[in-house]
């Protein structure tokens, strides 16, 4: 589904910085993807990539066949608010909106007619367990509600990839994991291909697979399997022999 071939990336200014080096990744649809390393290693510039906020200086990155940095500005929005699906750290809601005003706001933007949207809300609602909150504002809800809120709003069009940039980095450890199930279970029930870039190695326990980055350069990639136990200490013995990240990583175990 998703293609990254030999992607580097280079910001330009006084002084030029070399963010990624002929990164090569392949997502498959329903796949379960996490990227983690140390701060600056060029986890969250791969994501922008992947997301068409930014360009690769040199490489392609190709979803369902056609390359992104070809589409026009018109093409990159349609692509972005009809096949992307966006969950980000500080949850990106509108103050100003009821819950159930932010979660159709992709479809509304779409021109989705009245009758459609509600339908589709609601559904998501129940499947989310947010029902009970539909007609609140941001600021009458918990953190995790609004978390599960903005999953609601990145799902509502059905997307064809949904990124999640640190999605539990605000919150607490029954919430995040609260959030986590949430996404293990969309990823499993409506085969929804997601990958998420986390500090977090529980959070990141619940991928299928997980691909470190350092230095701007691919380390490794380690695969799940049955035992996510086991796999949570996979995650933390390569994080600690990647270096550079005592002040990242979380020393609690897993739940």
């Amino acid at each position: 589904m998703l293609h990254v071939r030999q992607v580097s990336k280079i910001y330009e200014g006084k002084m030029s910085y070399l963010a990624l080096t002929d990164i090569n990744l392949t997502i498959d649809d329903g796949d379960f993807v996490g990227i983690m390393g140390p701060s600056g290693s060029g986890k969250t510039t791969l994501l922008n990539l992947i997301a068409t906020i930014d360009e690769p200086t040199t490489g392609d990155i190709s979803f369902h066949g056609k390359t992104t940095s070809k589409l026009d500005k018109n093409e990159l929005a349609i692509f972005r608010r009809r096949e992307l699906g966006f969950v980000f750290q500080d949850f990106n809601l509108l103050h100003t909106l009821t819950v159930e005003e932010n979660i159709v706001l992709p479809l509304t933007l779409d021109g989705n007619k009245v009758s459609e949207m509600k339908k589709k809300v609601k559904a998501i609602a129940e499947k989310l367990g947010i029902t009970e909150i539909m007609n609140k504002r941001m600021y009458e809800i918990s953190g995790g509600q609004a978390q599960r809120a903005a999953i609601a709003r990145a799902m509502i069009h059905s997307p064809k990839l949904l990124l999640a940039d640190e999605p539990t980095g605000n919150l607490d450890s029954k919430a995040a994991k609260d959030v986590m199930e949430l996404l293990e279970k969309i990823n499993r029930e409506q085969k929804a291909t997601m990958m998420l870039v986390t500090h977090d190695a529980v959070a990141a326990s619940y991928c299928n697979r997980v691909v470190f980055i350092k230095d701007g350069r691919f380390y490794t990639e380690i695969h799940r399997g049955d035992n996510r136990q086991t796999f949570f200490q996979k995650i933390i013995d390569t994080l600690s022999l990647l270096g550079g990240y005592h002040h990242d990583v979380s020393p609690v175990r897993i739940p």
